[in-house]
């Protein structure tokens, strides 16, 4: 209750970022801090306390003798379990913080597992339904997408890892040992094209909201109503801009896109060539029953920096330039705005 709280420290905004978003370090420092693993093991008690204490110092209420380390705490237990759209506790299987253990069990799993087409079918399925679930969960919260869409969604996505992963099993049989290894990689980066877009679907189809640099909403970028006709100029040797597409959504999955395969990359690209070599010592030959284990703790080691600089990337706010936005849109902030919007923006999701 409020007669309970007391007031937030002088010039202390919850909401704004512990390091500056505008540069890769910060962004990264930000993503290590709210990926932590750690935080999948707290009850959700801890977590509502959070999100308590986090709605509250909006609002410039605090619980009484609270430090600045202490909100700033309770910032990263919010950050790391609840959606920043909608403000709802995500999934957790869903959230980025257990990216590093889901992702370490499942990519080791596949490292393992490649010999035989079974086993590469059984690995691709169960990993992109681990991803369907995350893209899902992490989607741009205002674009909602209905059963059947993320049934599709999640259809195309597992048989396009399926079949690009069993058609490189097969036309690698006479290949080089190694590049049977990076088989399962290429199947994840070629899901991830098709996962993450149609999983998103409704961004492309409806737009998302976009806002000014105070997060004003000025309104949504979707399809143009000339799309035919522009489709048509584009195709004629046009530029992408003259498409008419909901640029912020197309800009932002394409951001996510490129994230999640820098995510994957070095663990499945490095670790294979270490595990080739290891995998030539007599004492590795002895403990075959422990190849399985030790890749997924080595997965591990790379998902633990590799998560958060993946993250990092791209700004989670993501900025579009007012003249790279669809004529309506673009026409419509000037009316009211003016110049004074050079820039717009929205969250283009993880």
């Amino acid at each position: 209750t409020h007669a309970a709280m007391a007031a937030a420290p002088l010039g202390f905004n919850i909401d704004a970022p512990r390091w500056d978003q505008s540069s890769f370090v910060g962004r990264f420092k930000h993503f290590f801090n709210i990926t932590d693993p750690r935080t999948v093991l707290l009850p959700e008690r801890e977590l509502d306390w959070a999100k308590g204490v986090v709605e509250g110092c909006r609002a410039g209420l605090v619980p009484p003798g609270s430090s600045q380390e202490q909100l700033l705490y309770a910032k990263k237990l919010y950050d790391s379990a609840f959606h920043p759209d909608s403000g709802e506790k995500m999934n957790l299987i869903g959230r980025m913080s257990f990216q590093v253990p889901g992702g370490m069990a499942l990519t080791g799993c596949m490292l393992q597992f490649y010999r035989t087409v079974p086993a590469v079918v059984f690995w691709q399925w169960v990993n992109q339904s681990f991803n369907a679930i995350v893209n899902y969960t992490n989607r741009n919260a205002a674009s909602p997408i209905s059963l059947r869409q993320t049934g599709v969604a999640y259809i195309t996505a597992t048989g396009t890892a399926l079949a690009t992963a069993v058609g490189l099993n097969l036309y690698t049989k006479r290949a080089p040992p190694l590049l049977a290894r990076w088989v399962p990689f290429a199947a994840v980066a070629a899901a991830n094209c098709v996962n993450i877009p149609m999983m998103r679907q409704q961004e492309i189809i409806n737009g998302i909201t976009v806002t000014d640099g105070d997060n004003n909403e000025l309104g949504h970028s979707r399809v143009s109503l000339r799309l035919g006709v522009q489709v048509g100029a584009w195709c004629s040797g046009g530029s992408f801009t003259a498409l008419g597409l909901q640029r912020a959504a197309v800009k932002g999955i394409a951001q996510v896109v490129v994230s999640r395969i820098t995510m994957a990359a070095p663990g499945m690209i490095i670790l294979p060539i270490i595990m080739e070599r290891l995998e030539k010592f007599p004492f590795m030959q002895r403990i075959r029953v422990l190849h399985g284990p030790l890749q997924v703790l080595l997965c591990g080691a790379f998902l633990v920096f590799m998560v958060p600089a993946a993250c990092a990337l791209f700004p989670q706010r993501c900025s579009l330039a007012l003249a790279d936005l669809e004529p309506e849109l673009r026409d419509s902030i000037v009316a009211k705005h003016g110049d004074k919007v050079p820039y717009v923006y929205f969250n283009k999701g993880l």
